[in-house]
This record gives structure tokens, C-alpha cells and sequence, in this order.
């Protein structure tokens, strides 16, 4: 089966696609990255010219892998998104748990409640409580006087979403599954294990930093705020006059979260921000990483807190892996290990995925996560819609039919 992942956001837009068996099956066809900012927090900002680049992207993506792409999984931004924890209780007279008990405490919760504002890109059962046992996998066929069922839910607007859609509408391809880009960036960097022990994946991205939570394999939190490598850059240039692309190169080549003594006698050579030819200044070291650090402290810091709001900091998850093209900041790992107080590594694409040595890089597990997503995982398929047969159902038939419902 071939599936297809796209993403474009503030800096580039990427296609990759697979052929895919399942999740440790997977051939890789070919991996395109364009630089693109016609997007600028959510907001499309030349439709037309997005359209043509994301057509030209289609086109050389099945080139290189001689593929006709029809559909894809479509990478969605979680920038201003909302995450909704809620629960179901039904009570059961120590009877065996079945799916129509199941279904009924689920009709009871605002499972199915919608809203005209916001669509829910996750709407999953995240545990189950069986007269306060707690479990996370399906509880059918157990014994229990009470269950209660708790939900994660995470929305974002439909406005965004509808811009978003239109744009592969118009290039009339079909969009198989909405994901979100932390869930992406997750899927692609995290093992099986850091999955079910339970992990933070931080994606800081060029112009956004993402965060998603797993835990016993469930995917327990998303979120995105607008702050990113990008504004790094910025504040570099700002901070010793320069021009943006001097400052880019200073933030790759000598830039650093944790400073040493020797920094402030490393003198480097900058251009004026003018532009003038053969105008230079000279700044230490440790001015840029005086610079980077406040920057990458309050980004790590918002990423805290919001974990903190949604009250997920009392599960002590004490895995934390940084991915994105932020993640390759010299002195990350020591910084993060103080403000998260646990295990921290940089998440590159799984080795299984035996990509090419330009693509096997933190930037790019947003476009190739986007392939790992598997509808059935992230959703609740006992109660997929199924054929009302009313007739010659009976009474005790009808009765329990009926019981689904109410």
C-alpha cells in the first residue's frame, strides 16, 4: 500500500512517500523539501503562488517515486488548538463488561457532541476504570459493578482547517486522515517502548515548537504555540546588529545553550547589518549564547507550563525527547534535563525507516511521521456505524439493540 505524507508550515513544505506494509515494513520512495514561507502563523499569505508550490512538490514527489499520487495524510498545525480532558460513568451490577455497555457509557459522554467552530482531529478513549482499577487496554470480558471511561479530545478551528483543505481540493487529491504535527513528529521519533512507559516529544520547529505526551502507548496530549528556531535567528540579529542570514549562520555554526569560559575569548567577525561591503565587527561567543539562552529557556519553559495547565506534570513522566531543526542547539540536552528533571535525547526518524542520510534528521520527522499514522489506533472502533437491522429482531433483540442508545 502506498501512503503519502505531506506538511507545510512557516518555513517548507515537505512530501514523503512509502510504501507501506505496516509499521516495521516500510520502503521509503523518495523524500522531497522545498523552502517555502507563504504561510505565516496559520495564515495563507499568496494562495495562488502556495497552490503552484505545493502542485510542483506533488509533481516531483512522483517523479521520484514513480508513484500516481491520489491521496494523502495531511499534517495539521495544533497553533491555538484546544485539548479537552471528560469522562463517562455507568453502572453495571457486577455484570461481564461488553461492548454494549461500552457504547452506552460512551452515547452518555459528549463523545458525539460537535461544534461549529472547532473540529477534532483526536477524540480517543486515553483509560478505563473498573471499580477504580485503572486499565488501558479494552476491559470486555471482565466482571465489574461500575466503568468509568476517560477521553482526550483535541480540537482546533475549522477555519484553519477549511484553508488548509481547500488547497488539496484544488489539487484534487483526496485527504485520507488529519493529523496533528506533534502526533507526527512523535510517531516517527519515538520507540515502542518510550511510548508506553510514557515520553514527552518536544518538535522545535522553525517558526512553532509542538508537544505531544504518550503514555501506555495513548496519545494523552498535543499542543503548538508560535515561537521557534526562527525567532532565535531573530534575536541574534537584533542583538549584534546584523543581518538575518549572518545571524542564521551564527546560530548554526557557534551558537550554544550552555556557555564555557574559553567562549568569551573566541572572537568572531560579523557583517554590519547595512549590508555595506567589507563593513565587519567583531562579537565573542559568549555574547551569541548570552543571546540564545533566554530564548531557549522561555521556550522550554512554555512548553512546562502548558503541561502543568492540563495538570499532566503529576504523571512524573521522566522521558523527554527534543526533535525539530532546534534540537540540533549545542547544549540542549543538559538545559532540558534541568527544566523537564528526567532523560532527554535528540529524536532523529527510527533507524527502521533506513532513510537517506540527508533526510535521517530531527527537521524532517514531521513529513515522515505523518506515514506511521494508522486511523485505528487514534480512534474507537467498536462504535463504528453499523447497519440497523430493526427487522425480526424480536423484543429481546430490540431490547438490546436500544440499549446502545440511551
Amino acid at each position: 500500500m502506498i501512503k503519502v505524507g505531506l506538511n507545510f508550515g512557516n518555513s517548507k513544505i515537505s512530501c514523503v512517500v512509502v510504501d507501506y506494509k505496516n509499521n516495521e515494513n516500510i520502503n521509503v520512495l523518495s523524500v522531497e523539501s522545498y523552502p517555502c514561507s507563504l504561510i505565516k502563523k496559520n495564515i495563507i499569505t499568496d494562495y495562488t503562488l502556495l497552490l503552484s508550490e505545493i502542485k510542483k512538490l506533488i509533481i516531483e514527489s512522483e517523479k521520484k517515486s514513480q508513484t500516481k499520487i491520489n491521496s494523502i495524510n495531511l499534517n495539521i498545525s495544533t497553533v491555538d488548538s484546544i485539548s479537552k480532558y471528560y469522562e463517562s460513568e455507568i453502572f453495571i451490577s457486577d455484570q461481564q463488561i461488553t461492548d454494549l455497555h461500552l457504547k452506552k457509557a460512551i452515547n452518555q459522554s459528549e463523545y458525539f457532541d460537535e461544534s461549529e467552530n472547532y473540529f477534532n482531529l483526536i477524540n480517543d478513549i486515553i483509560a478505563y476504570d473498573l471499580d477504580k482499577r485503572v486499565l488501558h487496554t479494552d476491559p470486555i470480558g471482565n466482571y465489574a459493578n461500575n466503568i468509568k471511561i476517560y477521553f482526550y479530545k483535541l480540537q482546533i478551528n475549522y477555519k484553519y482547517l477549511k484553508n488548509i483543505s481547500n488547497l488539496i481540493k484544488d489539487l484534487k487529491l483526496k485527504i485520507d486522515s488529519y493529523i496533528p504535527t506533534p502526533l507526527s513528529s512523535a510517531l516517527s521519533t519515538l520507540s515502542k517502548d518510550e511510548r508506553n512507559l510514557g515520553t514527552i516529544c518536544i518538535d522545535l520547529g522553525h517558526s512553532t515548537t509542538s508537544t505531544s505526551i504518550f503514555e501506555n502507548n495513548k496519545f494523552i496530549y498535543g499542543d503548538s504555540f508560535l515561537v521557534g528556531s526562527n525567532n532565535v535567528t531573530t534575536d541574534i540579529a537584533r542583538g549584534v546588529s546584523t543581518t538575518l542570514s549572518s545571524a542564521e549562520r551564527l546560530k548554526t555554526l557557534y551558537g550554544s545553550i550552555i556557555s564555557s569560559p574559553s567562549d568569551e575569548h573566541e572572537i568572531i567577525e560579523i557583517p554590519f547589518i547595512s549590508g555595506e561591503n567589507n563593513k565587519f565587527t567583531q562579537i565573542s561567543r559568549s555574547t551569541i549564547n548570552a543571546i540564545i539562552k533566554p530564548r531557549i529557556e522561555e521556550t522550554l519553559e512554555i512548553v512546562w507550563q502548558n503541561i502543568k495547565q492540563n495538570n499532566l506534570h503529576n504523571k512524573k513522566i521522566k522521558n523527554v525527547v527534543i526533535t525539530g531543526g532546534g534540537s540540533q542547539l549545542e547544549g540542549i540536552i543538559d538545559y532540558a534535563k534541568v527544566i523537564f528533571s528526567s532523560n532527554v535525547r535528540i529524536g532523529n526518524p527510527l533507524e527502521f525507516l533506513n532513510l537517506n542520510d540527508s533526510f535521517k534528521k530531527p527537521t524532517f520527522s514531521d513529513v515522515i511521521g505523518a506515514t506511521l499514522f494508522e486511523k485505528n489506533e487514534f480512534s474507537i472502533n467498536f462504535i463504528k456505524k453499523q447497519p440497523k437491522k430493526l427487522k425480526k429482531l424480536g423484543f429481546s433483540g430490540f431490547i438490546s439493540w436500544l440499549d446502545q442508545y440511551i
